[in-house]
């Protein structure tokens, strides 16, 4: 069972965020939102440093940084959130990893429809890449559409011959933008945060008139092939439980090496909730121990 302080941070979001119609609210105010929840300041070990220019966003680093670096892609359905909207979670995996964090700040629909998500994340790479980031210490995450994103760039990382990096962290990803999960129905109560309307109609406001199958968009129909290692965290109660599990699955079929933690009873990416429940922290240290294990040095 979940514990008190999660069961009371669910009921806290069903009563609130779940109970707007997420799916028409505008993206900068549910943006505006969610930044009010973050920390302004990075805690005792983590230095920050925001980034302009043709690739923005923040730099999260842990004082005592091994020398590995994700690239992270925060959620919010390709219309909302932000690198600070994330900096709970982004600041403690820094800590947690001794890494540092580039937390990408990606245009974001209505205004800008798929696949520019996409195009800025493989600019972001390219970037890192031209910066000197070895790939084989270099880790892709994100959580909900970040997560799907990550496994869209990651595509497209393929697709071009770039070198591949090192793993991918997902948290509850958004792989599925058709919406033909089972769960979405099977755990429409449950989920605290999501109702089934929210998907259906959120992915039309990436997509335009992009078919919801394109792999870009649904990485779930992607050649999963040659992908490295990969880390995914799902509930049990969650509308997107199936995208993570049919993603788990086909990239076992692949022959990449999957690895699928399911809790029971907490809500849809937990682990960005650092600080609220003693799970979030749990799961910080499993991601963290994953981006150690998979950028060490040989």
């Amino acid at each position: 069972m979940p514990s008190l302080r999660a069961r009371l941070f669910n009921f806290y979001i069903r009563k609130t965020f779940r109970s707007k119609p997420i799916h028409l609210i505008p993206g900068h105010i549910l943006t505006e939102g969610a930044e009010k929840l973050a920390p302004n300041a990075p805690p005792n070990g983590v230095a920050m440093e925001k980034v302009e220019g043709a690739v923005k966003g923040e730099c999260h680093r842990a004082g005592e940084s091994n020398g590995s670096t994700v690239l992270y892609l925060h959620g919010g359905g390709y219309v909302f959130g932000s690198p600070k909207s994330h900096r709970a979670f982004t600041f403690a995996l820094a800590k947690e990893a001794s890494t540092e964090v580039f937390s990408l700040d990606y245009r974001l629909a209505p205004e800008h429809l798929f696949p520019a998500a996409v195009d800025d994340a493989l600019r972001a790479y390219q970037a890192l890449l031209e910066q000197g980031r070895d790939p084989a210490r270099l880790v892709i995450g994100g959580d909900s559409a970040g997560g799907g994103l990550t496994l869209a760039l990651l595509l497209s990382i393929k697709a071009r011959g770039l070198p591949m990096p090192a793993g991918a962290l997902l948290l509850s990803p958004w792989a599925d933008l058709a919406t033909t999960g089972a769960s979405l129905d099977r755990n429409e109560q449950s989920d605290a945060m999501f109702k089934k309307v929210y998907i259906t109609e959120g992915a039309k406001r990436y997509l335009g008139a992009a078919d919801p199958k394109a792999p870009l968009a649904s990485p779930l129909y992607g050649d999963l092939a040659g992908l490295p290692p990969v880390m995914t965290f799902v509930s049990d109660s969650e509308v997107l439980q199936d995208d993570a599990v049919r993603l788990h699955d086909r990239l076992l079929l692949a022959g990449v090496r999957s690895t699928l933690i399911v809790e029971h009873g907490l809500i849809h990416v937990w682990p960005i909730f650092s600080g609220r429940f003693p799970e979030a922290m749990k799961s910080i240290r499993q991601a963290a121990n994953f981006v150690r294990e998979q950028t060490k040095k040989v």
